[in-house]
């Protein structure tokens, strides 16, 4: 059976009221992986606005683990993940932005991705374009439109810049790599050993900093002539921040996007006066596709460079859902490379 006769069957279900279980990971406290449950969740059919997904892939994003741990919270009991592609099933009423048998993914969220399917308003999915298959569409939509805003609008680049970027070899790093290199841009990476060095040179990194064992700030100083780099794009946080200020040159900005080792401490901003007045930000990807048509314009833009061949999404870890407490596991301990998802 395809999959539209599988959403076909899944609509003719719905009109004869059948409600549906499906397999999700769920959290009723917070804590460390073990905290993750497969649970048996009751599916109702969509309401006015609304469709149900049948997933065929689920992203693993870092803000997954920050949801799990309590670092963001969230209200208990809860699922998990915020980034998944699939087929639509059923349509509630008033929903014209797709229809039964559509493939669509989504990565704004609301929190519970981690499932066989759900149900989710139709704002928040998009169609997915001919030649983006679903687990690239699932390993890509969270990240790849963060590397969108982050470039084009939170800091745009320009062709000759040379840019910090850590975490290079990490989901997010590796499609930023490609994309940066494709604008002309000089990046320059931190990563934790040889081989991510090595896989983030292949994606497009010019200089890896293996930051274990290398003065990242002393590098960097070195590679920009004294001066320092116009902007730093930093997912790790606290072990990298005090060292991302540093790595400035005169007004530039430290955009900190992400606190894969925890939060930042408390900062005087009079720090960044004293070296160089420079600029601090703090965005998230929510705040910049907040409406329909900034979610379409950011997912157009990444499925445009994909199908252009600029970037390569594949991810490269799978787990069964199942076995989301492996794949956090994996993924906090740094063990992952690119990006990663879970199998319904």
């Amino acid at each position: 059976m395809t999959l539209l006769e599988e959403a076909q069957a899944g609509f003719a279900r719905a009109a004869n009221g059948v409600k549906m279980n499906i397999q999700a990971i769920r959290i009723e406290n917070t804590g460390g992986p073990e905290v993750m449950h497969l649970a048996s969740v009751e599916l109702g059919e969509p309401g006015p606005g609304e469709v149900l997904v049948r997933h065929t892939a689920v992203g693993i994003n870092f803000i997954d683990t920050y949801h799990r741990s309590g670092l963001y919270p969230v209200e208990l009991p809860s699922g998990l993940g915020l980034e998944a592609a699939g087929v639509v099933e059923q349509v509630g009423d008033g929903v014209s932005e797709v229809v039964v048998g559509d493939r669509v993914a989504y990565a704004t969220g609301p929190i519970g991705a981690y499932c066989e399917a759900r149900l989710i308003a139709a704002r928040h999915v998009v169609p997915l374009p001919e030649g983006i298959s679903d687990v690239a569409a699932a390993s890509m939509m969270l990240k790849g439109m963060t590397v969108e805003y982050l470039l084009h609008r939170c800091f745009p680049v320009k062709s000759g810049m040379t840019v910090l970027l850590h975490a290079a070899a990490g989901g997010v790093g590796l499609i930023a790599c490609q994309w940066l290199r494709a604008l002309g841009v000089q990046v320059i990476g931190t990563v934790g050993s040889d081989e991510k060095a090595a896989l983030a040179k292949a994606h497009g990194c010019h200089h890896t900093i293996v930051y274990d064992r290398e003065d990242v700030v002393a590098r960097v100083r070195e590679l920009t002539d004294g001066v320092g780099v116009p902007v730093v794009y930093d997912s790790v946080g606290k072990a990298t921040f005090e060292r991302s200020i540093d790595c400035l040159a005169p007004r530039g900005m430290l955009v900190g996007f992400g606190n894969a080792s925890g939060a930042a401490a408390a900062f005087d901003p009079l720090v960044l006066a004293r070296k160089g007045s420079l600029f601090l930000t703090r965005p998230t990807l929510f705040h910049y596709v907040s409406t329909r048509q900034e979610l379409l314009l950011s997912a157009k833009t990444l499925f445009d460079v994909v199908l252009e061949g600029v970037v390569d999404v594949d991810p490269r870890q799978s787990w069964p859902l199942a076995e989301a407490r492996d794949a956090h596991r994996a993924l906090q301990s740094r063990e992952t490379v690119g990006a990663s998802v879970l199998i319904p």
